[in-house]
């Protein structure tokens, strides 16, 4: 009787070890092949394989032959180099192994704000431009955006900024108050 519970209690332990052994390797084994493609945290590919900051670059360089897209095309590349100089250290942060837990998760939760006001600056930008604006840039903060808009040939109208408060609200959830928006000459 003793032999039977000793042996039951051994191929629990048993079970566990190999169970415990197989989650370490799995683990493991994701983060070589997470390394080996050389990803970082927050790196995105596009459907076409190119990086989101390749994919900037190549706009950037597109914009900037243009001479009334200089402004929007200095204004997107200080905004990312600003960005990516932030996104650093918050990554050096987040993997430094004096850190404490909480400034890690502070960091990783920065990051990840970061990551979504990128998106909703994108996605107000390319919606402004399809409602026939010539071009537009957006900063957007924790309670307030600014939104830059190419000039058109009788000026921005009342028209024409509730069109573009209307696109940002729903984008961001702010109130009008929050939304500044500017006519670039």
């Amino acid at each position: 009787m003793k032999k039977l519970k000793l042996w039951k209690r051994n191929a629990v332990v048993l079970a566990i070890v190999v169970f415990v052994c197989g989650a370490v390797y799995m683990n493991w084994s994701y983060n070589q092949e997470g390394l080996e493609a050389g990803k970082q945290l927050g790196e995105v590919t596009l459907v076409d394989g190119k990086s989101w900051k390749q994919k900037e670059a190549e706009e950037t360089v597109a914009e900037s032959g243009a001479d009334d897209n200089t402004y929007f095309s200095e204004a997107r590349l200080n905004r990312q180099e600003a960005r990516d100089s932030a996104l650093s250290l918050l990554r050096e942060a987040s993997t430094d192994e004096k850190a404490s837990e909480d400034t890690v998760e502070e960091a990783n939760v920065a990051i990840q704000t970061m990551a979504g006001y990128t998106l909703t600056e994108a996605q107000i930008e390319n919606l402004v431009v399809a409602k026939g604006y010539e071009n537009c840039v957006a900063f957007l903060s924790d309670n307030s955006i600014s939104v830059v808009v190419s000039g058109t040939e009788n000026g921005l109208e009342s028209t024409d900024i509730a069109k573009i408060g209307e696109i940002v609200m729903e984008q961001t959830g702010l109130s009008a108050d929050q939304i500044k928006i500017i006519e670039a000459d």
